[in-house]
């Protein structure tokens, strides 16, 4: 560390020395009241501040002679007051009016200045705390998908979203967007699948989200394909700040957060504190008897001093959230059909499979399904800011974290019959056409009715724990010069993690009801002999199916300039960095465990880790390159346009070992190039930005998990190679059209399509009738077809309403029709989510106030599907039943919001 330092204050010895201006102030409404969080900038630097509780601000600035500092703040007008430079401290009071618009919002996030949103040359969206409040976000799913150019699902309901960025291709999580807690990701990005957003939920100490869109998003921290989401903390300051918010909803959900801050110890101790944390309980968006719980706790200590800070933040998280998966609907309007007892079915999870437990050869195995997605672990974050003088900074970021994830995935329509079949019906489908004395029961021991319908289901327990060691370090040089100053950052980027992927499941047996109970099957079959098809709900015991280890060390260093000319920004940066991942594969085999007469191997077969594995390790390079530029038309329009070139590592879990040292094709990165050109107008009642684009992503390397039933269960099936294109725009606005009254949203189109695609089988066996030979390779199939899970169209329109004492809002996100397929075979209509919400502000004396609020997700109801069957090789549209994802219903949330 001490020659990196010595190299980067080598490289830029030949800077002069500059005088320095203090310029410090107070910032307030017109009532008198201190406005914390405002950005203090001086125009043509990167000089600036935010103001603290007090609404105090202090900087040091290089620039001499008459300058403008520009003051801003969410919702209220933009100030701009001259002030003379001299090298004399100076000192104002700020009063700002009502009013104002996003875009003067400073960027915290991929860059390494001080500047505005409307000064950056780039797409960025960001919501504050008081907006993720009132929107009652329960998932990343919701936060994110009012952000142009993002489709977000919720993957599995309110946890694992699917977040697709621009038309890029993606198997869902965030891929090409990590989610990162104040400027690192939470744990192993780029390891596995595993989606960032079960590790950390957010609280009431998260004082905003930024989504920084565009080229440079590669080039700083653990850098970024399409973009990076950044969850900024709120620290703690001169006055202290508590929060209780209780928030309750229909399907028996109860929460309550809180968040605390301050300053540490006597007046002078420039040490401050803030701590936030939630409990929560939940039968779930759908009650099927399996109530989730859990909490967190996160903190940090931050020590102020004269040239500089350290801040030391720490989370805790143990939390399940169950975890929804497809159904069959009806084959023609694809809307939830009824099941036996003639209630409508909004899912097949069944509280029966909770601690379902049988013998393998390794002991007793016991299902964990009940716990859902269950992450248990923490992180521990040290981050220092230095001024070194003479326009020196440095910053140092080091992570470590310690998580277990499990999820338990329970895979309705999963099987041999994966849709709700007759018993005549469905023992035709086994072989067993001629079958007599049928005894078909409900584990309580009822018989089943003539006309109940059955379905097969599958259960995936996958436990993943993730270690991660994470480390940023950067030295940033300001040069001033009479024409452009320079802003100049050297830096190194290093991780180090790894990881498990373990596998185990079994098949069930279960009546078609929105409750299913489990059934057991035994018969006759034709030729005389007992057979036990199912056993205590039981089809097929298949066991452990996959043991896994993965390793990944990445080693980034970057280089960048954030120019700064009269009229023009101009950015430019290049990053290299190296990765080295292995995989080992665990064999597993099949054993007879069970003998009892009567039992298909299925269920006497079970499968094991043989404690064999075979390894590989892989490395690789890639290499980033961006350019950017801002031009200021006046003082309310900019233009802007980037163009860049950038990598994503292929996961760790795609390499494919064929054997000891070997793998299957080759392991480089997934490059990906991009352009854009936009336009960001801001004037004291409206804001808004346009911005068009082209993306072409190069090798993309996804893994397609598929169902082969038997003893096999789903495994990875499939993989893709794939190259795509995106042509695309999005738009935005902010039109405060009346007092106290605004009109905003956003509209995209992306217009993509495959211009390769290579596919090879993983695994031999039958997949939805197909025949699949490990190896078979077909190429060029499905060239120029659209991107599956992703339209063309994208908009959210939403009507605000806020005079301090009652606020309201009405929001719609329309989605456009997308196709299930890479094959375009199969397209799911578009939908649109409604959403409503209040509040009413009680205030008392001395600050104090009391928020009563609610909100209703979906208030339509909309039978959309977020997508159709992911774990199918093909699906019909011709038969009376599809399998696919329904978005969740509607949802009625309460909170009471209480500030002291």
């Amino acid at each position: 560390m001490k020659k990196t330092i010595l190299t980067f204050l080598c490289l830029f010895s030949f800077t002069a020395i500059f005088s320095q201006t203090e310029i410090s102030g107070t910032v307030k409404d017109n009532s008198g009241v201190p406005i914390t969080g405002a950005n203090v900038l001086l125009i043509g630097s990167t000089s600036g501040a935010t103001s603290d509780f007090d609404g105090n601000f202090s900087f040091t600035a290089n620039l001499s002679g008459a300058q403008k500092l520009q003051i801003s703040y969410l919702g209220y007008e933009t100030k701009v007051q001259a002030v003379n430079v001299s090298g004399s401290a100076i000192k104002v009071q700020i009063v700002l009016q009502e009013g104002g618009n996003a875009l003067d919002e400073v960027v915290l996030t991929a860059t390494s200045t001080f500047r505005s949103q409307k000064e950056s040359p780039n797409s960025i969206s960001s919501l504050k705390a008081q907006e993720l409040t009132r929107l009652n976000a329960n998932s990343q799913a919701d936060i994110v998908a009012s952000i142009p150019g993002i489709v977000a699902d919720g993957g599995g309901g309110e946890a694992a979203t699917n977040i697709f960025v621009r038309g890029l291709p993606s198997g869902g999580q965030n891929d090409f967007s990590p989610i990162q807690y104040d400027g690192l990701t939470l744990a192993g990005y780029g390891l596995s699948s595993t989606a960032g957003d079960v590790y950390a939920k957010v609280d009431q100490g998260v004082k905003g989200v930024e989504f920084v869109r565009g080229g440079s998003s590669i080039l700083y921290g653990a850098g970024s394909t399409a973009g990076v989401m950044n969850y900024i903390s709120k620290t703690g300051d001169t006055n202290d700040e508590n929060i209780i918010n209780l928030e309750v909803a229909d399907k028996g959900r109860v929460k309550t957060e809180f968040y605390t801050g301050g300053k540490v110890g006597s007046d002078d101790s420039n040490t401050y504190y803030a701590l936030s944390g939630w409990v929560r309980k939940d039968d779930g968006p759908l009650d099927f008897g399996l109530p989730s719980k859990g909490f967190q706790f996160r903190g940090n200590l931050k020590k102020k001093f004269d040239n500089g800070s350290f801040t030391l933040y720490t989370q805790f998280i143990d939390d399940k959230a169950q975890f929804l998966l497809g159904l069959p609907l009806d084959g023609d309007s694809r809307e939830r059909i009824t099941g036996n007892d003639g209630k409508t079915v909004y899912q097949l999870n069944s509280s029966h499979v909770r601690n379902i437990s049988f013998l393998t050869p390794a002991g007793e195995y016991r299902s964990p399904i009940g716990d859902g997605v269950h992450t248990k672990g923490f992180y521990v974050q040290g981050d220092f800011n230095y001024d070194l003088g003479n326009d020196w900074k440095i910053k140092s970021k080091v992570k470590v974290s310690d998580y277990v994830n499990d999820f338990g995935l329970y895979v309705a329509a999963n099987g041999t019959v994966n849709a709700p079949a007759s018993l005549s019906d469905y023992l035709a489908k086994y072989g067993y056409a001629g079958a007599t004395n049928i005894n078909a029961s409900y584990m309580g021991g009822t018989a089943l009715g003539a006309n109940d319908r059955i379905i097969d289901n599958l259960n995936v327990d996958r436990n993943r724990p993730i270690t991660d060691l994470t480390g940023e370090f950067s030295v940033t040089k300001k040069l001033a010069g009479d024409k452009v100053e320079h802003n100049i950052t050297a830096g190194t980027y290093l991780t180090s993690s790894e990881g498990e992927d373990n596998n185990w499941q079994f098949s069930t047996l279960s009546a078609f009801n929105n409750a299913p109970q489990l059934v057991n099957l035994s018969f006759t079959d034709a030729g005389g002999n007992n057979v036990i098809l199912s056993q205590n709900g039981l089809t097929r015991r298949i066991g452990q199916t996959a043991a896994t280890f993965l390793t990944q060390d990445r080693t980034a260093f970057y280089f960048t300039d954030e120019m700064i000319l009269d009229k023009w920004r101009i950015d430019v940066g290049f990053r290299i960095e190296n990765q080295k991942a292995s995989r080992e594969i665990g064999s597993t085999a099949t054993k007879q465990v069970y003998t009892d007469a009567g039992l298909t191997p299925a269920l006497q077969n079970v499968g094991y880790a043989t404690g064999a594995y075979r390894r590989a390790e892989v490395s690789t390079t890639g290499f980033a390159a961006s350019l950017a530029a801002l031009y200021k038309i006046n003082d309310k329009l900019n233009a802007y346009a980037n163009a860049s070139k950038g990598y994503f590592f292929p996961l760790a879990r795609s390499i494919n070992v064929i054997s000891n040292g070997v793998i299957a094709g080759d392991y480089k990165p997934e490059n990906i190039y991009q352009v854009e050109t936009g336009l960001k107008y801001a004037n004291s009642k409206f804001s808004g930005t346009f911005a068009g684009y082209y993306t072409t992503l190069v090798d993309r390397v996804a893994i397609q998990r598929l169902n082969y039933g038997g003893s096999i269960g789903t495994v990875d099936g499939i993989k893709t190679v794939q190259n795509t294109r995106t042509i695309g725009m999005e738009a935005s606005w902010d039109w405060e059209f009346a007092d106290n009254l605004s009109f905003n949203g956003n509209f995209t189109y992306q217009g993509h399509e495959l211009t390769s695609d290579e596919r090879t089988v993983l695994q031999s066996g039958t997949v939805d009738g197909n025949v699949l030979v490990e190896g078979t390779v077909t190429n060029g199939a499905n060239v120029g077809k659209q991107l599956r899970r992703q339209p063309t169209t994208l908009s959210t329109l939403r009507l605000d309403y806020d005079n301090k004492k009652f606020d309201a809002f009405a929001s719609a996100n329309i989605r456009g029709a997308q196709f299930n397929d890479d094959a375009n075979l199969v397209e799911l209509d578009g939908f649109t989510v409604l959403r409503i919400g209040a509040g009413y502000t009680i205030g008392f004396e001395d600050s104090k106030n009391l928020r009563l609020g609610f909100s209703i997700y979906n208030l339509g109801d909309s039978q959309g599907l977020s997508e159709g069957d992911p774990r199918a090789f093909t699906q019909s549209t011709t038969t009376d039943y599809f399998v696919g994802r329904p978005i969740l219903p509607r949802r009625a949330f309460f909170n009471a919001t209480f500030t002291f």
